[in-house]
């Protein structure tokens, strides 16, 4: 115990030193409050923090591992947990027992707890009920991992965070700044933070809450360059830096495609859930779940996305997914149970009112890490589409409406949302459709022919809808263009929810008409 607190001690030393007072003589430095810093105390502070996080993301492996090669008492463990609080209204027969558990509290979906008033789906259990340990260590074994694989992107002011919000569960009020991370004190809007990234052409990573958030960080960039161009060459804020706005302007005249590499060439990670730079380009994908730790990414290098299921913290259950994602599986299996190459729904027991939780998110098996599964995330159930009982999920949607905008020339896709017909009132007269909102860059018109494509599209992902198509009882999708503007206005609309998470959750299908209507009033084509 004594030597665990001297360690503790010489690691925190670098920060005590640098919270003292500067010398007297250090005013009469010319230099920026960074550069004021002594480049000895700097790296010094850098390499106990680096080495403070090695030590505690160790012990954390050192815990994940003991609990994956015995999941099947770890989820006991977790269970009892998540039970032992008596709560009123918690079933009285409530056990640890998965036969006597299941029986006492049935499964139920995600879309039947209240949330109608503000026209979004049903909210699952909020990140703030989960375990903080388990936040604790998907920060830390997260930040290891990106360590490992990335080790440039934690030297000092080698990350740039462009969201008020970090992507971190967990993020820490040290060693979080002398890792690398790079923003003004007392940033508040993203404006500041970006202001400040672009300042910096050498960083290795980028921060976002979401990659929706990050999209619309970039969106905006576009929109203000020569308002960001000239703060950074007046020095508002920090030092006067006229070259590196002319490099701004430079490499936004060559348009949007690269744009992050030109902007810092020696990019290697976006991170809106611990993402790599694939290929030299920064990708951006949805996270495993939007309500909390679900999924640790130990793997960042990976293309795709890559989580393991831990068997403590939330109590999570795969229920599996059956062909047409409509059938009901008979019962849901334990993390130790799952089989590689199937497909399951995450099932999450709400600490707070004791329920089994269908969350909607369909994940695929892919491996294993011990007894535990390495998955990926798959598609989100609640957003499939289906008129006449054809039911064209998320991932297969987005497939074809690919497919369909890389034949649009010259056309890049922001971002979607869908409308069933009957929302809109729009089938009147005709078969049942489908209503497509699209934003776009580099077009600005829709010709017919170009939107007919998505429909041929459509035929060839789903043989279903072709079969409908082909009989008439399915009407051709028709395809809105609206501004770019419009998919942000919507996620503003929505946040302004109060029973909404933070950062809302983005829905590929408009099942309410006044959010439908919403893009229907910024349609331009």
């Amino acid at each position: 115990m004594v030597l665990l607190l001297l360690l503790l001690l010489l690691l925190l030393l670098p920060l005590l030193l640098l919270r003292l007072p500067p010398p007297p003589w250090a005013a009469l430095r010319q230099k920026s409050p960074r550069d004021a810093r002594l480049p000895w105390l700097v790296g010094l502070q850098h390499r106990a923090a680096l080495g403070l996080l090695c030590w505690t993301a160790a012990w954390q492996q050192r815990r994940l591992e003991q609990s994956t090669l015995q999941a099947g008492p770890s989820q006991r463990r977790a269970l009892r947990r998540c039970l032992q609080a008596q709560r009123p209204g918690r079933p009285p027969g409530a056990s640890a027992d998965m036969s006597v558990f299941r029986n006492h509290l049935p499964l139920t979906k995600a879309c039947q707890t209240e949330e109608k008033e503000c026209g979004e789906q049903g909210l699952p259990p909020t990140s703030n009920q989960y375990c903080e340990e388990a936040s604790l260590q998907a920060t830390l074994l997260g930040l290891a991992a990106l360590n490992r694989a990335y080790p440039e992107v934690l030297a000092p002011g080698g990350t740039a965070r462009v969201t008020p919000a970090s992507p971190w569960p967990r993020p820490l009020p040290w060693p979080w700044h002398t890792l690398g991370q790079l923003s003004p004190p007392g940033a508040k809007d993203s404006r500041a933070l970006l202001v400040e990234a672009l300042r910096s052409p050498g960083l290795r990573a980028l921060e976002a809450r979401t990659a929706v958030e990050l999209l619309d960080v970039f969106l905006g960039l576009e929109a203000s360059v020569e308002e960001l161009a000239e703060a950074i060459a007046a020095g508002n804020p920090g030092v006067p830096l006229p070259r590196r706005a002319a490099e701004l302007r430079e490499a936004l005249e060559q348009g949007p495609r690269g744009l992050a590499l030109r902007l810092w060439p020696e990019l290697q990670v976006v991170d809106g859930g611990l993402l790599p730079a694939e290929r030299r380009t920064p990708q951006m994908k949805r996270p495993l779940a939007p309500t909390g730790v679900l999924g640790l990414n130990l793997w960042p290098e990976q293309p795709g996305g890559l989580y393991l299921l831990p068997p403590e913290g939330p109590f999570i259950e795969l229920l599996p997914v059956k062909e047409g994602a409509q059938k009901e599986a008979a019962h849901t299996v334990l993390l130790a149970e799952a089989q590689k190459g199937k497909e399951y729904e995450l099932v999450l027991t709400d600490r707070t009112s004791h329920t089994r939780c269908r969350l909607g998110d369909v994940v695929q098996v892919v491996g294993a890490y011990n007894q535990c599964p390495v998955v990926r995330f798959i598609c989100r159930l609640s957003q499939a589409l289906s008129v006449r009982g054809e039911d064209i999920g998320e991932d297969v949607f987005s497939e074809a409406l690919g497919w369909a905008v890389g034949q649009w020339p010259g056309a890049k896709l922001l971002d979607h949302g869908c409308v069933e017909s009957s929302i809109l009132d729009s089938s009147e007269g005709s078969a049942p459709h489908y209503e497509v909102f699209v934003s776009l860059r580099g077009l600005r018109n829709l010709s017919e022919e170009n939107r007919d494509k998505l429909d041929h599209c459509l035929q060839e992902a789903s043989p279903h809808y072709k079969s409908l198509r082909f009989r008439g009882s399915v009407g051709p999708a028709r395809v809105h263009l609206v501004d770019q503007g419009a998919f942000r206005a919507l996620r503003e609309a929505l946040a302004t929810c109060p029973l909404a998470p933070f950062p809302p959750e983005m829905p590929r299908v408009l099942r309410y008409r006044h959010l439908a209507q919403f893009l229907q009033k910024r349609v331009v084509s």
